[in-house]
């Protein structure tokens, strides 16, 4: 299936209204994107993973993740999104809790469902982002502070669908070890089967369970832990490739970005340049 390259000339802030039939191609985008979806159904692609939704719902993705959604009516959508350089989710960590629940999180699902009262709050909220769009200029103050309540208030439904979901979904003691020892030993161990030993498992065993519970195969979160790594490294600090390179352990920074385009379609270096340098680098150094 063909990608569309989107985003070339990054914008920092944008809201577009469209419907689902614009995104049943593959592209992917320089900023991080929020789709709100008040109705329909389909499936949503982000990268590896694949997730059934049912509207209303609201799907996220991150700065150049290849991204499409199957559908067979086409639904309104709402695209918000917006660059790292406009709003610093990393800076901002603690008014909205977003990075590592909405964003950057390889294990839970990118999407929110919404009830009729949260519908109402993101739609006004959407209505008064468009406004404030329209006008000449339009604040930039304004516009943080309305992006910063959505994604604030998006956070807290996630926080309690995932409360909510806890006793829904039957808990594999075995897979959330799975999630702790791939965090510990992403760096090192890049092999299915690795974890299959530590775990006291079958391949097989190990590799039905993992897919039946994280929605995708031990290898493809053994890559995509990597591959989340490299992306904070590249995005927050000011190291250079091969430095990168070195710190996660790879051979050579050749083998590095052949490694990292082979996984996420783009160099490092390319992805550097869309997504930029974060002001959490320089902080960090002060």
């Amino acid at each position: 299936m063909n990608e569309t390259v989107t985003g070339s000339a990054i914008s920092l802030f944008g809201l577009k209204q469209t419907d689902t039939a614009a995104l049943s191609t593959p592209a992917r985008f320089s900023e991080y994107t929020m789709l709100f979806l008040p109705e329909g159904e389909g499936i949503y692609h982000a990268d590896f993973g694949t997730f059934s939704f049912k509207g209303p719902v609201v799907l996220f993705s991150t700065p150049l993740q290849v991204i499409y959604i199957e559908q067979c009516k086409p639904a309104p959508v709402t695209m918000l999104q917006f660059h790292g350089d406009f709003y610093c989710i990393e800076y901002h960590r603690t008014e909205v809790a977003c990075n590592g629940l909405l964003f950057n999180n390889i294990y839970i699902q990118p999407c929110i469902t919404l009830s009729d009262r949260e519908v109402e709050v993101f739609t006004h909220l959407l209505k008064d982002i468009n406004e404030e769009t329209r006008q000449d200029p339009p604040s930039d103050i304004v516009l943080r502070a309305y992006l910063q309540l959505f994604l604030a208030k998006a956070s807290n439904i996630k926080v309690k669908l995932m409360e909510g979901n806890s006793g829904a979904k039957e808990k594999d003691d075995s897979m959330e070890r799975f999630r702790q020892l791939l965090d510990q030993h992403y760096l090192t161990l890049h092999k299915p089967s690795d974890y299959a030993q530590l775990l006291a498992m079958s391949p097989n065993n190990f590799s039905k369970r993992c897919s039946r519970y994280f929605s995708k195969t031990p290898s493809q979160l053994i890559q995509e832990r990597l591959v989340l790594e490299a992306k904070k490294q590249l995005h927050l600090t000011r190291k250079s490739i091969k430095e990168i390179a070195f710190a996660l352990q790879f051979e050579d920074e050749f083998y590095f970005s052949r490694f990292f385009k082979k996984v996420t379609g783009v160099a490092p270096q390319t992805f550097r340049d869309k997504t930029g340098i974060s002001i959490v680098a320089d902080l960090s150094r002060q």
